[in-house]
This record gives C-alpha cells, structure tokens and sequence, in this order.
C-alpha cells in the first residue's frame, strides 16, 4: 500500500489494511470464525443428540461408519454420549460465556477508566484502590470461592467472571486517558464550554476504543480457560449441558483406554485459545500507533 493510499484512509481503516496483511493472525481468524460458525450451526450439524446416553456404547472409539449408519466420528463418553455432538454444543457454552463476560466487562471497564483518568481526585483513588483489591486476589481462586458461595451455573459463572475482568478494560482505558485529559483537542473541548460527560464520551472515548478492542479480544481466551476450569472443577456449567471443562474432566479417569474423551476437548480449547491469542496480536500490531509512528 502507498503512502498516498494509506493517507487516504482512516484510523480504523489502516488498521484493518495492517491486520488483513497479517497473514498469521488472518489465519488466527478464521479459526475462531469456524469456531463460531460451528457453534451457531450445532442444532443442525451434530450428528447426534448431545445428551443422548447408551452404556452399550461406552467409550467406544471413533468410528465414521456403524452398521452402514453415520456414526461416532470422536468415539464416545463413559456414559456411551457422542464425543462430537458434545463438542459442538460445548462450544455454545464457551463462546456464549465468552462474548457476555467480555461485552459486559469492557463496558464497564471502560467507563471506570474514563472516570478514573478524567475526572481523578477521589473517584481516580476510591477506583483505583478497588481494582489493586481485586488484582490482590489470584484469578481462579477468587472464582473458585466466589462459585462456592453463588453456587453453580451458567448465570452465575458470568457474574463470577465480570466480577473480576473489568478491571483489565479499565486499567488500560485509565492510562489512555490520562494521556488523552492533555492533548490540544481535550482542552479545545473545556474552553469551548463542553462538560465533563461529553469530553469524556464524545472525545476521549473514541480514542480509546482500539486498545479495548485489544484487550478484549485478548482477555476473551482467558476467560474460556476460566470457565473450562470451573467446568472441570464441577462449579461450572451443570449437566446434562456439555461443556469442555466437564468432557476433559469426565474422561480423566480414561487416559490410558479412552484417550479421546480428555484429549479432543482438551484440544479444542487449546486451538480456540490460541488463534483467539494470535489474533489479539494481529490487532494489536495493527491498531497500535507506537508501533507505526516511524
């Protein structure tokens, strides 16, 4: 691309341009879209019924074909359920999970942040000190005693999870912020007359908005790594729902026999985390003016 054309095109745009000849983290992407495309399309695609049990096929291994039928392509559970089926339904789980918690977290995150970095003195402080708490806490063990107290399942996993993720949305929206408060545009706003609420959401925060972007996409692999690890711990999403932390834990007791319980939802979700990290760093490489300036 020329100097001409990448003048031509917005921020967002010469983002976009830079992501697109990212092939790694494009690859990364369509990955995590066939992850999504698989989810949406489960009720259609699964070739069984996820909840579906029969001991007589316990741990059966993969097979395409039985009886001339369409058959169990990942083997099955300990409880004779289609390994398959359940993947694709558990990626429902994941996914859904994902995309509430970061929405919700970056929202709020966000807003913190702006306050914080804009409006300092007391509410800089009072957020400031509530963040440094919840950093203080280890994140799964602050899940674990949070699950225990709330009890299991999906509304409250959610609820677990925000709790926490805010803080990581508002940390980097606070220091853009603080830097954004002294800029020429800022204070053309305050001598303007404009007031706190409308510098902050009319000409802060859409200079903000690239590094959430950043920051969720990547705090969404964390928090699939966070909720298979309550799954696995039971504190999670409930049976009969599949999830990947409940396959993984459900088949730990056959790694030797039945190595595929464990080891195709362990792989999922390593593959999901990964291209889901990949393309965090594409965005990152792409959205971030430092990396650029020269």
């Amino acid at each position: 691309m020329s100097a001409a054309e990448a003048g031509a095109l917005s921020p967002l745009g010469l983002g976009l341009e830079r992501f697109r000849a990212n092939r790694t983290a494009l690859l990364a992407a369509a990955v995590i879209l066939l992850f999504v495309l698989a989810a949406l399309s489960a009720p259609w695609i699964a070739p069984h019924d996820p909840a579906d049990a029969d001991l007589f096929r316990r741990l059966q291994p993969p097979a395409w074909l039985e009886g001339g039928e369409w058959g169990f392509p990942l083997g099955c559970d300990s409880l004779g359920r289609d390994i398959l089926s359940r993947l694709l339904f558990g990626a429902r789980v994941s996914l859904l999970v994902a995309a509430i918690v970061i929405c919700i977290a970056a929202v709020i995150g966000t807003l913190a942040g702006l306050a914080a970095g804009y409006l300092r003195g007391w509410t800089d402080t009072l957020i400031g000190r509530l963040v440094d708490t919840l950093l203080g806490f280890p994140y799964l063990v602050f899940a674990i005693g949070l699950m225990a107290m709330m009890g299991p399942g999906l509304h409250n996993i959610i609820l677990v999870l925000v709790y926490k993720e805010w803080v990581f949305s508002c940390r980097v929206v606070r220091g853009e912020t603080l830097a954004a408060r002294e800029q020429d545009y800022v204070e053309a706003a305050r001598a303007l007359g404009a007031g706190p609420g409308h510098i902050m959401l009319r000409e802060i925060l859409p200079n903000v908005l690239s590094p959430v972007l950043v920051v969720a996409t990547f705090r969404m692999a964390y928090v699939i790594i966070m909720e298979a690890s309550l799954s696995f711990l039971g504190l999670g999403v409930q049976p009969p729902t599949p999830s990947w932390g409940s396959m993984v834990a459900d088949g730990r007791d056959f790694l030797v026999d039945a190595w595929w319980v464990s080891t195709l939802p362990g792989l999922a979700i390593l593959m999901l985390v990964l291209a889901i990290n990949l393309a965090s760093q594409g965005l990152r490489d792409a959205f971030d003016p430092r990396l650029h300036s020269a």
